[in-house]
């Protein structure tokens, strides 16, 4: 029997897999983590792009503290 996972809930565990392999791999480009997270989870291109610019809204935000 197939599992059904919200949407919202694969958009939740995809930041979760590229916040640690943003840790992991910092030298990385960002694009390529949430590239590789959007095609793992399944994500159409607008939940991409927003976790995108999550990411570097949260990178930007840290910087100017």
């Amino acid at each position: 029997m197939t599992t059904v996972i919200p949407h919202s809930e694969l958009v939740k565990r995809a930041a979760a897999w590229v916040a640690e392999h943003r840790a992991e791999q910092p030298s990385r480009p960002l694009t390529d983590i949430v590239d590789e997270a959007g095609a793992r989870f399944n994500l159409g291109p607008m939940e991409t792009e927003m976790l995108l610019d999550l990411f570097r809204n949260c990178h930007n935000d840290h910087i100017q503290e």
